[in-house]
């Protein structure tokens, strides 16, 4: 059977200011055209990703970026090539878009965009995943006696618009499935629900409990005892990455998101080595999808995370 075309493409995830993607129509005469999707286009010879980026998007739309980040990296098969796609997330540009090939285009929602047509196969997962929250906090009740702590904490990032939330406490003095921390965990799960946030729960916790939160974090010793996704596609699935072989073997479940570090020294860990920028950059490339960046990370190194290759970053302190 003869071999199909590998083509290697920088696509640009162009978002405005409001927090709306920008979408273009192929035109008449390509491939799938009239379908929608991100713009981009061929990486050249000699080029890198930001390179082709860049003029692609000068080219097709007369922008010049300013600030873009690498994001997720992906091999997709079409019927008639195999397209290895390099997103990246561009936040500044000069100029105003304009569609120089005669293509339509439209600001758009990722949640509203199967409303303007047929969204190119490519594009659907990436939609997806730009609705996954760029900042995941982690629960640190620790211990009855010193809960109202954390809440005081908690309650502070539900008011700075956080959305996303782990439950995970392994230091619960009575047991990590006792009833009491069970009571605490559906308390922050309402409230999560009060402020339009998601809660997700631990595997070190009991799984009767998984049905209950928005979706499950998998530790990697818990992944590895797997053979499939262990909860429905409606529900978020994350697995705690350390190691290249964790990575994979998330992909193997159809994980969402990939939580993986730790990246920098950090308390909880103090005698094992962190990954650092560029191993973490390395492995995230590898990932397929959306990487939160944890240890030593903060709302304040959600910046550099990025330009490393993060979706965003997870952290207990923050």
């Amino acid at each position: 059977m003869e071999q199909k075309p590998f083509i290697r493409v920088a696509v640009g995830v162009i978002i405005n200011p409001e927090g709306q993607v920008l979408l273009a129509q192929r035109p008449d005469g390509k491939p799938w055209s009239g379908w929608w999707e991100f713009p981009g286009g061929k990486i050249e010879e000699g080029e890198n990703v930001h390179q082709a980026l860049a003029r692609e998007l000068k080219e097709e739309l007369d922008i010049e970026i300013t600030t873009s980040y690498p994001w997720v990296s992906f091999t997709y098969d079409y019927p008639k090539t195999t397209v290895e796609l390099s997103f990246c997330r561009v936040y500044d540009w000069k100029g105003e878009v304009r569609g120089l090939e005669q293509q339509a285009f439209a600001w758009t929602t990722p949640t509203q965009a199967n409303q303007l047509g047929e969204i190119l196969p490519a594009s659907v997962e990436p939609l997806k995943w730009l609705t996954l929250p760029e900042s995941y906090a982690i629960s640190h009740f620790q211990q009855a006696d010193i809960q109202e702590m954390y809440w005081q904490k908690f309650e502070q990032l539900l008011n700075q618009g956080i959305k996303l939330f782990q439950f995970r406490e392994p230091n619960w003095s009575e047991g990590v499935g006792h009833g009491t921390l069970k009571a605490l965990f559906e308390k922050m799960l309402a409230k999560c629900h009060e402020h339009g946030a998601k809660l997700i729960i631990n595997s070190i916790h009991p799984r009767a409990w998984w049905a209950l939160a928005d979706g499950v974090q998998l530790r990697a010793q818990d992944a590895v005892q797997l053979d499939e996704r262990p909860i429905d596609n409606n529900k978020l699935m994350g697995v705690s990455c350390h190691h290249l072989a964790d990575i994979l073997y998330a992909q193997h479940l159809n994980a969402d998101f990939m939580v993986l570090g730790h990246v920098e020294t950090t308390p909880s860990h103090p005698d094992t080595p962190p990954l650092g920028w560029e191993t973490f950059q390395q492995f995230a490339y590898e990932a397929g999808r959306p990487v939160f960046a944890i240890g030593g990370q903060s709302l304040t190194s959600l910046s550099k995370a990025q330009e490393y290759g993060a979706h965003g970053v997870a952290f207990i302190r923050g």
